[in-house]
């Protein structure tokens, strides 16, 4: 049953959550590492150490997931989401006047904070409610936005970061008036909760499982470890892709930028396709099929000589890689959410998203932090990248595992 109030108020709704997690997720993630060359010259920092800005988020998520679900799922998602946009807005105003490391680092937890409560996770349960039928597509255009952010804002905000006359910081600064006029307003002024079945009669339950049969099950855990491994892989190359491209590809920082733009732009396809064939085809086979890809574009940055193991530099090569590990990027990216509606069902869905969250975030964490502090301490990244695709092929093995079992209905 859809929503009884307007039908076409849904689409607002559509349109603003995905302005909120194209913006949020955009300028807490994917903006700054596309700026940590220009964050390590301006802190005097290695790869390792500027790779611990993210590493902060990802791990301060990791750990408020678990209570966001709760509080979502008792409070209700929209005093979630604007608490979390008050947050946000208060530490990419803080952004561009950081003096130093640490002040990045205390910056970014607090943009964690703002993440759980704004991210991913809660417009997915504010999307979920207003759409029952196109789940897949819709879901699937919410999981672009970010895909989008990481292709355009770089670009938007590249004339003022690389005039030696405004920096990152004036970058920072215009993103900021952005976020505000067309996040943070809107997520004040335009969204609303959901009408559903439950919220009009307390005595028809959301369907689903049961929390507590959710958290013994098998499928729980293997969407979750899955999860973490493609985290860590994805989260891994996207925080250190920039300073290969630049200071072991020999990338100019404007093709650099361009090639990182050329992956947001392949996942954003990638997270609307797969979305919308997910809507067709049972989503865990989808998403296998996006880990598989995922796990190709890893493997496509290798060369194999003289029995040496090295990275590529050819331009066109790493376009390739660009393309095809965007795509599988964005197919899980989407496909995690998707697979635990149709696991799991919505009647405990905060919960056990926060739970996915939080050892996905951790693993993206990790991969962020390991892969920074090895290629500090080999040199180069044949051995970081080399790890990453290690880890993205567990993924393929722990999704191949998921089985449904939404089919286990609560007592009415």
């Amino acid at each position: 049953m859809e929503s009884d109030q307007p039908n076409n108020y849904r689409w607002v709704i559509a349109a603003v959550v995905i302005l909120i997690y194209f913006f949020t997720n955009g300028m807490a993630i994917f903006v700054p590492q596309n700026l940590f060359p220009r964050l390590m010259e301006e802190f005097s920092v290695s790869a390792g150490e500027i790779s611990r800005v993210i590493f902060v988020t990802l791990m301060v998520c990791a750990f408020l997931a678990p209570f966001a679900g709760a509080l979502i799922d008792r409070y209700g998602v929209l005093k979630i989401i604007r608490a979390g946009l008050v947050v946000m807005l208060i530490c990419f105003l803080c952004y561009p006047f950081a003096q130093s490391i640490e002040h990045l680092y205390m910056i970014h937890a607090g943009l964690a904070v703002g993440l759980v409560c704004a991210g991913l996770m809660p417009n997915v349960v504010m999307l979920t409610a207003w759409f029952q039928r196109g789940r897949g597509a819709v879901v699937g255009v919410l999981a672009s936005g970010s895909s989008l952010a990481g292709a355009v804002l770089p670009l938007a905000i590249a004339p003022l970061v690389l005039d030696p006359e405004y920096g990152w910081r004036w970058g920072m600064g215009a993103l900021c008036i952005a976020f505000f006029l067309f996040s943070f307003l809107p997520g004040f002024l335009l969204l609303r909760p959901a009408a559903t079945p439950a919220s009009n009669n307390t005595n028809v339950p959301l369907d689903g499982v049961e929390y507590k049969d959710a958290i013994r099950s098998i499928t729980l855990w293997a969407l979750a470890i899955g999860s973490a491994c493609l985290w860590f892989s994805i989260q891994a190359m996207n925080s250190q892709v920039s300073i290969f491209f630049e200071q072991e590809a020999m990338l100019t920082p404007q093709r650099a930028t361009l090639l990182f733009s050329l992956i947001f732009w392949a996942s954003f396809f990638g997270k609307f396709a797969f979305g919308a064939i997910s809507d067709f085809i049972k989503k865990r086979h989808v998403m296998q099929v996006a880990s598989c890809i995922l796990f190709a574009g890893c493997l496509s940055l290798f060369d194999y000589q003289d029995g040496i193991l090295t990275l590529t530099r050819d331009e066109a090569r790493l376009t390739l890689f660009a393309i095809v590990f965007g795509l599988g990027f964005g197919g899980c990216f989407t496909m995690i959410q998707l697979v635990a509606v149709e696991s799991f069902g919505q009647r405990s869905l905060g919960k056990i998203l926060g739970v996915i969250v939080f050892v996905d975030s951790s693993g993206a964490a990790l991969g962020t932090i390991l892969i920074g502090q090895l290629r500090t301490s080999t040199g180069d990244y044949v051995v970081p990248f080399a790890v990453v695709a290690g880890v993205t092929a567990i993924a393929v093995v722990a999704v191949s595992l998921i089985r449904p079992i939404v089919g286990k209905q609560p007592a009415t």
